[in-house]
């Protein structure tokens, strides 16, 4: 097989962004995939902010926000005063806000709740309230609100119907776009939900990039998923190795070993007629022992996975932090504040940035 490198710079290409007539303020931003993504859709971010210390370091860090302000802050904490001198001094001739906030009301471990006791409108870790308060005094042309796929299930039918009509008061038209990372050129399958608003009525859809050999039959414009090989071969050489990369001698490092790429702990089972059975298939989580094939994407990459959660570098090794970035399609140059810990929570937590990129194309389309 045959790679063709993959990957991008930004710090580099500050001045591409700087003199934007549109402006992006960012809430939740995290190690900023989000934020990289609006620049690159040509929306000038000049401030950013987050609760996490490391996460607001690692904005600081990099000369592609250093126009922005970033601050260590709870939204909870934040009023349109606040931002009063920033927007006076930036003078935007277009305004958007951008942000994902805290996902744990809506992610699928909280299934397990009846019906009746899940009440993720109250959730405290619910922070959509606190953004439409923002959104009301700040009242831009646009904005963005992303969350996690389960949002839309069932038991949240309530606080899903809570948040249309906040935004429908607000006097915004929106669209809800549930997306896979893959139709956007990001190497890995990652499903998030976009609620996009504007003051003008919405007028088609994000356009896709990519898609699988199927829908290129019917529509030929589309390039084909990207895989991982592409993007993360070219740091499977000894200058970026890590000490937490190493899986030898450890508790399943023989089984991690013997699973082929692209697949799980089911290929050392017996319903893969392996010769000597080392797990019984479905008594594990999918991705126990879970392995990149470097032609195929990746699986969707974990904040905080535990040790023997893949996915893991197709050679047996776990995958290095440059190599987790570019699975999110952070720039190559991007630099990152903290320990590995919250590095990789930085990273997993992060909206792919090309991802970001699309739907923040598509929302500053139809605010013009």
């Amino acid at each position: 097989m045959i790679l063709e490198q993959r990957g991008f710079t930004v710090n580099d290409q500050i001045e591409k962004i700087i003199d934007s007539k549109v402006n992006a303020i960012g809430f939740f931003s995290g190690a900023g995939g989000l934020d990289i993504g609006s620049q690159l859709a040509g929306a000038k971010v000049i401030s950013s902010l987050d609760f996490d210390v490391d996460s607001v370091k690692t904005m600081n860090a990099n000369k592609y926000f250093n126009h922005a302000v970033h601050y260590h802050k709870d939204i909870q904490a934040v009023t349109a005063e606040d931002y009063k001198e920033l927007l006076k001094a930036n003078n935007p001739e277009k305004l958007i806000l951008i942000g994902g906030p805290p996902c744990q009301p809506f992610s699928k471990g909280g299934y397990w709740v009846t019906h009746d006791r899940r009440k993720a409108n109250d959730d405290p870790r619910n922070m959509i309230g606190n953004y439409l308060r923002v959104i009301s005094d700040l009242r831009p042309d646009g904005f963005l609100l992303e969350n996690v796929e389960s949002i839309l299930h069932p038991t949240n039918k309530i606080a899903v119907e809570n948040l249309k009509n906040s935004i429908d008061q607000l006097g915004y038209d929106f669209q809800i776009v549930k997306s896979n990372a893959l139709d956007y050129g990001v190497p890995q399958k990652r499903k998030r939900v976009f609620f996009l608003a504007s003051r003008k009525k919405f007028i088609g859809e994000p356009i896709k990039t990519h898609g699988s050999s199927d829908e290129i039959k019917l529509n030929p414009s589309l390039l084909p998923y990207e895989n991982v090989g592409n993007w993360i071969e070219k740091y499977n050489i000894e200058k970026f190795f890590e000490n937490e990369e190493l899986t030898t001698g450890k508790t399943y490092s023989q089984e991690l070993m013997a699973v082929p790429p692209g697949k799980n702990y089911i290929a050392l089972t017996s319903r893969h007629n392996y010769p000597d059975p080392k797990f019984t298939a479905g008594t594990r989580f999918w991705n126990f022992l879970l392995k990149l094939d470097p032609k195929l994407p990746s699986w969707t990459i974990s904040a905080q996975p535990g040790p023997w959660v893949g996915p893991f570098h197709w050679s047996g090794r776990r995958l290095r932090v440059p190599e987790i970035a570019a699975l999110q399609t952070f720039p190559e140059d991007y630099i990152f504040v903290g320990n590995r810990r919250s590095i990789q929570k930085q990273i997993g937590n992060a909206v792919p940035s090309l991802l970001g990129k699309s739907m923040v194309e598509h929302l500053i389309s139809n605010i013009s």
